[in-house]
């Protein structure tokens, strides 16, 4: 049974080929690793070499000092760094300080601020989950685990009488409904 034809096999044998890369620890190959947080470059003699690096290298930014600003903190100035969720704001002297600016801090207006029906001395103030989703929790946290997903407005439910009501686009318009899980009505 040798009617077989190798020349396709030889043609496209550099096809077939990887990539060899070699460690800068101990010499060994190189080869793509799977985890649970994804696909990175080890070495094959792991456990006995443990180098690792990712597939993708990311770029990274350098700290930039924000002129005339101070830490409320500790005086420093503020700085605009990179870290594993994005941009932000915090004190440049970070292992001494842990100071990081809200960035919701001065978009929120006072006039806006409800006080939160539960605990009756914080503050409903809107947040954002990991997923993106906006919702209003009270500054009161951990105490106080008030939370609404729609926007709250001040005014008390016609049906039971809680002390919150939150604004709903529906498709009729926009109306507002009582916060009250269990109630829930239509004002």
């Amino acid at each position: 049974m040798s009617d077989r034809d190798d020349s396709l096999f030889e043609r496209h044998e550099h096809a077939l080929e990887k990539a060899y890369e070699v460690c800068p620890e101990c010499g060994c190959e190189l080869a793509i690793k799977h985890s649970k947080s994804g696909a990175f470059w080890g070495c094959v003699a792991y456990p006995s070499c443990q180098y690792t690096r990712p597939i993708v290298e990311h770029e990274k930014v350098e700290d930039k000092i924000l002129v005339g600003t101070s830490c409320p903190e500790c005086g420093h100035e503020l700085a605009v760094k990179q870290g594993r969720y994005g941009m932000f704001i915090g004190c440049s002297n970070f292992p001494a300080c842990h100071h990081i600016e809200d960035p919701n801090a001065h978009e929120e207006d006072e006039s806006q601020l409800v006080d939160c029906p539960s605990c009756k001395t914080g503050q409903l103030h809107e947040k954002q989950s990991r997923y993106g989703k906006t919702f209003y929790a009270c500054d009161g946290y951990p105490k106080c685990k008030f939370v609404v997903n729609y926007q709250p407005v001040v005014g008390s439910c016609s049906e039971c009488g809680f002390d919150l009501l939150v604004k709903r686009n529906m498709a009729s318009g926009e109306k507002l409904q009582c916060a009250n899980k269990k109630c829930g009505k239509f004002q």
